[in-house]
């Protein structure tokens, strides 16, 4: 009972912490650094002597079942915590980074606009750091995953009067979500091959594992696949590794924390976590290995060519990590512990003086300059090194290749479907989706063929809707409902291929009604407000002089699409257990609504709310700036 005490205080501290910093005045720099601090401190503390306290008592692994959140007949939704040798070495080594980036932040961010803002991020971080740490099951990691990626989308967007990070903000949390659907089809794989909501314990169990994957071989290929995909988005391994960079434009003890040390690293956290699953599956371990091997070479030409210094720090990081990719596919998990405590304490000091050196070198060039005379010699030829350069210099176009391979196609798809306006999508809507629950009430009169594609069809309707949310720029209202309507048509997908029960209709689409109508008042009381500046074409900076504004539409941002802070992330879970295992379209298609769909939301509020004001008469900085 007292390890279950102190392992949910490691998830409450820093959650109460934030709370209490939101009701601190902004000028109060001293107590919202100090509580911090002290909040950081006290948990580094802690866990440190609960680490060896629990190393004195053997070292067994710790399965806490907490809270059950949802339960029916056939379907639990529990909140669950795991403790083991590998959340002991990332918890440690989180707690006490963070502890020192937030001593070394009260000084950088000294007078800084928006100081509060920044250290209260730093603690919901520290949150769900804890949070997915401690998962002990799919549905827990994901809760705090989630949580990483929109700590990190507010800290990249710090500076958020200025345009590149803004810009930035959304294009890496929209490789996040991209990276979101192999959990979410993870989480679905999961459900059907173990019959259950499998805990990360059970998963301990080799001779429970090796007899599911003899008879279902491909099920747990595709899963190994799923989680790879989710790992190399969130730790920028090849194809993905194109965001790090961009990553860069928040402050610099944002980037050490989160893009040089720990957050960078959860895709190697993943796969450790899920290592029982597929180090029995030979082709999973060459994919897993064969990705780290490209990254690590990839990212170290880019690093060499790199003209500034945190993106240098970023790639060599990213080069890193590829190796610790191929230390796990070997099965090396000590090794690969080892290589990411390293890896994470060199990242973060050289991070944290890097403005010190640039000064430094800029001073030693200005004063002591000596041109060097090399007479240097090619062993593949001039022309081969010097393409190499200019591609190293470019990134290999991976930037150019993920935007043409994934964002694109849903924008073209989306910009083909203009009809469905802001005046008459509700004559398009309206009659056809009851034409489906029609269906869905008369399904005994329909033919065999039909029944079997309604599902799918009413999938790509909603994940057709939402394409065009994301590639509309003239009217937010219009972006905003397609979103929202996208959940009703999961929700009569899911109904026609199995029977939804009233309860869980109301989890899954009373979240989406509550969040959905809070953000559309919102958004017509600022378009009420701001009629000349209220489309998606630029970024409109509205949080400048409606703040509390922003802050509520971010909540019902947050809520429409499916964070844990109403019943629709839940819902979510619920729509995923009620595919059966055999129907991959269907499955990917409401996975992609919903990634794609987050992507939408977010674009609508860093458009409306981020980026330099509209109004001449506020500060304008450059786009360079």
């Amino acid at each position: 009972m007292e390890f279950q005490q102190l392992i949910l205080a490691f998830v409450l501290l820093p959650a109460v912490a934030f709370v209490l910093t939101l009701f601190i005045p902004e000028k109060n720099e001293a107590r919202i650094s100090n509580l911090t601090f002290y909040t950081l401190a006290l948990s580094f503390v802690g866990q440190l002597l609960f680490v060896g306290y629990w190393l004195y008592l053997g070292g067994k692994p710790l399965n806490i079942k907490e809270v059950v959140l949802y339960q029916n007949k056939e379907y639990v939704f529990l909140i669950d915590f795991y403790f083991d040798g590998i959340g002991a070495t990332y918890l440690l080594v989180g707690a006490f980074i963070s502890f020192l980036i937030v001593r070394y932040s009260s000084y950088y961010m000294h007078l800084e606009k928006g100081f509060r803002r920044f250290f209260a991020t730093i603690l919901f971080f520290h949150l769900a750091y804890n949070f997915t740490v401690l998962a002990g099951n799919f549905e827990t990691l994901f809760m705090g995953w989630e949580m990483l990626g929109i700590s990190s989308f507010l800290l990249i967007a710090f500076y958020r009067e200025r345009y590149l990070p803004v810009r930035n903000a959304v294009k890496v949390f929209s490789v996040y979500r991209i990276g979101d659907i192999g959990i979410l089809l993870a989480m679905w794989a999961s459900h059907h091959l173990w019959h259950e909501n499998i805990t990360f314990a059970k998963l301990q169990d080799a001779t429970f594992v090796h007899h599911y994957l003899q008879a279902h071989s491909g099920i747990g290929l595709f899963i190994a696949s799923c989680l790879l995909l989710a790992a190399a988005a969130k730790s920028a391994q090849f194809p993905f590794s194109s965001w790090i960079p961009r990553a860069m434009e928040g402050p610099t003890p944002s980037s050490a924390i989160f893009y040089g040390s720990l957050s960078i690293h959860f895709g190697v956290f993943l796969l450790l976590r899920t290592m029982p699953f597929w180090e029995q599956q030979p082709v999973a371990r060459f994919m897993i290995g064969g990705v780290g091997v490209i990254t690590a070479i990839l990212g170290y030409l880019i690093a060499k060519a790199q003209p500034s210094i945190k993106t240098q720090i970023a790639y060599a990081s990213v080069s890193q990590i590829g190796i610790m990719f191929v230390e796990v596919a070997l099965g090396l998990q000590t090794l690969a512990l080892i290589h990411f405590v390293g890896n994470a304490f060199l990242r973060t000091y050289q991070l944290l003086v890097s403005p010190s050196v640039v000064s430094y070198m800029i001073r030693e060039q200005f004063y002591n300059f000596r041109p060097q005379k090399e007479d240097k010699k090619y062993w593949l030829g001039k022309d081969f090194h010097y393409s190499l350069y200019l591609l190293s210099l470019r990134e290999f176009n991976l930037d150019y290749l993920m935007t043409q391979v994934l964002f694109n196609p849903f924008k073209k798809i989306g910009k083909r479907l203009n009809f469905l306006t802001y005046r008459n999508v509700f004559a398009y809507f309206l009659p056809t989706y009851a034409l489906g629950w029609a269906m869905f009430w008369g399904e005994a009169y329909l033919p065999t063929w039909l029944h079997l594609a309604l599902p799918n069809i009413f999938g790509a309707i909603a994940l057709l809707m939402i394409m065009k949310a994301f590639s509309e720029h003239t009217y937010p209202l219009l972006s905003w409902l397609l979103v929202a309507l996208g959940h009703f048509w999961i929700a009569l997908a899911v109904a026609h291929n199995e029977h939804f029960e009233l309860s869980e209709l109301i989890w899954y689409l009373g979240g989406v009604v509550l969040a959905g109508g809070f953000g559309w008042f919102l958004l017509e009381r600022l378009r009420r407000r701001e009629k000349d500046f209220f489309d998606l074409y630029r970024y409109y900076g509205h949080s400048y002089e409606y703040p509390r504004l922003a802050g509520a539409f971010l909540i019902a941002t947050l809520g429409l699409m499916g964070f844990p802070i109403t019943t629709t992330f839940i819902g979510e879970d619920l729509v995923f257990s009620h595919i059966h295992a055999d129907q991959f379209i269907l499955a990917f298609l409401l996975s992609s609504s919903f990634v794609i769909g987050g992507i939408a939301l977010i674009r609508i509020y860093a458009r409306l709310f981020l980026g330099s004001h509209a109004k001449v008469y506020h500060e304008t900085p450059l786009q360079s700036s």
